[in-house]
């Protein structure tokens, strides 16, 4: 039973999975059939897509080809109208140089008839100037023979006369450029000197050789000589200082050319009156502390100016030698205050004028740092200046102003002028500096023999303390465009011949004055 009931499942099965089958197949028919149409749908689209395009190309082909085709013509037609013009250019040349041609044979012809009009003409005026020759020594003989004088003498006396008129011309001329550039350089001078000078204002510090201190009572004098002069001798001794004594009541007298000595001992003279306890040794140990003192006070001034006029830079050892121009004097005028003052001049005028502030304050405060040096650098302060700036890395200007700030060398920029221009104005202002009587005479009387050595001036007057002279000419000897050479000529003698600080002005005066009396 078991067996039939499998054998029935088996027959089941295998119907089942033969209907399956039919059915599976039927559906894969259909579906290829499907397919089979779908393929031929899209074949025959990709045909007519590809009809499409293909005429598409052949109407774009056909395009370009037209395109390209009227391109070549029109470069054609170009290149033809080009070639046609050059040709034309060309025929035009070949009529041009036909007839330059034409014209050349033509002048060639003129010329060789010309040249033989010229040779006869030559040897006709070769034969006028032999007779004329002959004429004018004839007449040269006989203007000889009625002058009483040669040709050479007839020579050098029109040169003479030729020279002279020359040199009033040349006069004239000269008066009129100098009064032009004389109007517009005064007017521009005066307005930044003047601008210069308001800015800055300092007082006039003037150092002399002695320093006068000041005794509670005059016992203190005894004390400060000592038994047998001994505190004398030392403290002359340590401080290179001649301490004088007098009958001057409560008073004693340091005298010394070196100012940082007398200073010094100044300083150790004070404290040891304030003391009390003078001896050798007690001045030995005031006079190295003074020393010390001083020297600290000398940097201190030479840092203090520095920072003054806001300049960076500066090597130690020559803000040191700035602090020393306190102690130095130059026709006891204050060197520190003399290069304070030249440095602001020279800020002011290069501020004025455009050009670097900076750098001419810098030059204007180390113009006379050689000054500060005593005599172990030998040489002019300009140089030994120099030789310090460069020693310490200072640039080329600033060497260049030192230098030349006495007009020994040339300037090389503008703000060496412009401490030239400020040293001068410094040092001539009036009761900076002093002189000597006997040097102020000498000059004096120098500048009045240089003034009469010229012909036809008939008085000189030097005034205003030497800074001018004033010349007066003979009006029926001198003229008025000699006058300006007078006055051109003797200011150069000057500054050749005469040394003196800031500026001589030289005035030359003419007059004429007719006088009648009425009776």
């Amino acid at each position: 039973m078991e067996f039939l009931y499998i054998l029935i499942a088996i027959v089941i099965g295998a119907a089942t999975g033969y209907g399956v089958y039919v059915f599976q197949k039927s559906k894969l028919k259909e579906a290829k059939r499907k397919i089979d149409e779908e393929v031929e749908r899209i074949l025959e689209e990709a045909k007519k897509e590809a009809e499409t395009i293909k005429k598409e190309a052949h109407l774009e082909a056909k395009e370009v080809v037209y395109q390209l085709k009227s391109e070549a013509e029109k470069e054609l037609k170009e290149k033809a109208k080009e070639i046609s013009y050059q040709e034309k250019r060309l025929r035009q040349k070949e009529e041009l140089l036909d007839r330059k041609i034409e014209q050349a044979e033509k002048r060639e012809i003129e010329l060789n008839r010309r040249e033989k009009e010229i040779g006869s003409k030559e040897k006709l005026l070769q034969e006028k100037e032999n007779y004329y020759n002959k004429l004018i020594a004839e007449q040269q003989q006989l203007l000889e023979k009625i002058a009483g004088m040669k040709e050479e003498e007839a020579k050098q006396e029109l040169f003479k006369k030729v020279e002279q008129e020359a040199r009033f011309e040349a006069a004239k001329l000269i008066k009129r450029i100098e009064d032009e550039a004389r109007q517009e350089a005064d007017r521009k001078a005066k307005e930044i000197l003047s601008l210069a000078v308001q800015r800055y204002a300092s007082d006039y510090v003037v150092d002399a050789t002695v320093t006068a201190v000041s005794l509670p009572n005059d016992e203190m004098k005894g004390r400060i000589i000592g038994r047998e002069g001994r505190n004398i001798r030392a403290f002359e001794a340590l401080t290179g200082v001649d301490l004088v004594v007098d009958d001057t009541p409560e008073l004693v007298i340091l005298s010394s050319f070196d100012p940082i000595r007398r200073e010094v001992a100044r300083i150790a003279l004070e404290r040891l009156i304030m003391d009390g306890r003078i001896h050798p040794a007690r001045i030995e140990e005031v006079v190295e502390k003074a020393k010390k003192e001083v020297e600290m006070a000398i940097k201190e001034e030479g840092e203090k100016a520095v920072f003054e006029f806001g300049l960076s830079g500066i090597h130690p050892e020559l803000i040191k030698l700035i602090g020393r121009l306190k102690y130095r004097t130059s026709y006891g005028q204050n060197v520190l205050q003399h290069s304070k003052e030249v440095a602001w001049l020279s800020g002011i005028m290069a501020g004025e004028l455009g050009v670097n502030v900076k750098l001419a304050k810098r030059a204007g405060l180390l113009h006379d740092i050689g000054k500060a040096v005593d005599h172990e650098m030998e040489g002019s302060h300009q140089e030994i200046g120099a030789t310090l700036a460069r020693k310490y890395g200072e640039s080329e200007e600033v060497i260049n102003a030192i230098l030349s700030h006495h007009e020994d060398v040339e300037f090389s920029c503008v703000e060496s002028a412009l401490v030239a221009a400020a040293d001068a104005l410094s040092a001539a202002r009036p009761g900076v500096r002093r002189e000597t009587i006997e040097s102020y005479i000498k000059r004096l009387t120098k500048l009045e023999e240089l003034a009469m050595s010229f012909q036809g001036v008939q008085n000189c007057y030097a005034i205003q303390a030497g800074r001018e002279v004033r010349l007066i000419v003979r009006p029926d000897m001198v003229s008025d465009e000699e006058c300006a050479l007078i006055a051109k000529e003797l200011s150069k003698r000057i500054e050749k011949e005469l040394s003196y600080p800031g500026q001589i002005k030289v005035t030359v005066i003419r007059e004429t004055r007719f006088i009648e009396y009425a009776k």
